[in-house]
């Protein structure tokens, strides 16, 4: 089973040590986005956990227990963007602050483990091409060895985030102008160690330099864990999604980023009702079985080829010859 850890909400920075005493406990239980009324509790041993993938905009308050993590394998999609607190309201401040903290993040589990989102980009009178251009060489340039995959993507229309789009004035570029920005941004991540991906784009973008990425990546996980891994293509994510399948552990309208292109989040009276709701020793994230709630336990295994093909020991041996 490869977890997420999650496309939802920001569990790293806000609900950590949930996280860890899930981790703790051997279990978690989820609810059932389309179907609140199910619950499923999910084993969480390290013998049934492949790989974590955390998604974050702070992974600092993760830090300090990360030592907790050592018979689990994971990575880390840590997002980092130009926008100031008018867009991004609860990030700490990005050079100071922010940067920093990537950096100890990359020396801590190493630069293969982190990887370093510029997403979504939206352009208006503020956020022209011109300054994303300027605010991702700078941050680019502040990450040159500290990692060496950077994944962009534009902004999509939900209908929980076109409204705060129409206000920002967002605008559309021609598909001209866009591949232009797009080849500058590639030549910049390239002239600092890094291969850049798209996070499902609908564009094609390889002729540029930028491959489609799969954030929950197989060949990564299978990088990092050493062994291959059985798992087929995310049924539930976006055509143009390469993400492998995975188990998504957190709640929609529970992050207090407040970032105003979110689509997780369906308004701040909400969020703040559900983070009331937090107990950081609780089998779910902010919320608790309610009467009629279905309760199932989710059957999970491990993913990842332990026994080797017979091709595989005809490769060895001939290599060893």
């Amino acid at each position: 089973m490869i977890l997420s850890v999650s496309r939802r909400t920001d569990i790293p920075n806000y609900y950590s040590d949930w996280f860890y005493n899930r981790l703790r406990d051997g279990f978690v239980c989820v609810r059932n986005p389309m179907n609140p009324g199910q619950v499923s509790r999910i084993e969480l041993s390290p013998e049934t956990v492949d790989c974590i993938v955390f998604w974050t905009k702070n992974p600092q308050p993760m830090l300090e227990r990360i030592e907790e993590l050592a018979e689990y394998p994971f990575y880390v999609q840590f997002t980092l963007t130009g926008y100031g607190p008018e867009i991004e309201p609860h990030v700490p401040h990005k050079k100071n602050q922010m940067i920093p903290v990537f950096q100890r993040l990359s020396d801590r589990i190493g630069r293969n483990r982190v990887i370093w989102r510029y997403d979504p980009i939206f352009f208006t009178d503020v956020y022209t091409e011109s300054y994303h251009l300027r605010a991702f060489r700078q941050i680019a340039e502040a990450l040159n060895g500290y990692t060496g995959r950077c994944v962009i993507s534009f902004v999509d229309g939900y209908a929980c985030n076109r409204r705060n789009m129409a206000a920002l004035r967002a605008c559309e570029l021609t598909k001209e102008r866009l591949y232009r920005f797009a080849g500058q941004i590639s030549r910049i991540a390239q002239d600092n160690q890094m291969r850049i991906s798209s996070c499902a784009e609908k564009l094609d973008l390889q002729s540029l330099g930028i491959t489609h990425n799969s954030c929950i990546d197989r060949e990564l996980i299978e990088e990092i864990t050493g062994c291959p891994v059985r798992a087929d293509k995310d049924k539930n994510q976006r055509t143009e999604c390469g993400c492998v399948e995975s188990i998504d552990i957190g709640a929609y309208h529970t992050c207090p980023n407040g970032c105003v292109y979110c689509y997780a989040n369906h308004g701040r009276e909400r969020v703040r009702a559900n983070c009331r709701a937090y107990d950081p020793d609780a089998p779910m994230l902010c919320s608790v079985l309610r009467e009629g709630d279905r309760l199932t336990q989710r059957r999970v295994s491990s993913r990842k080829e332990t026994q080797f093909s017979l091709a595989q020991f005809l490769s060895g041996r001939s290599e060893g010859q």
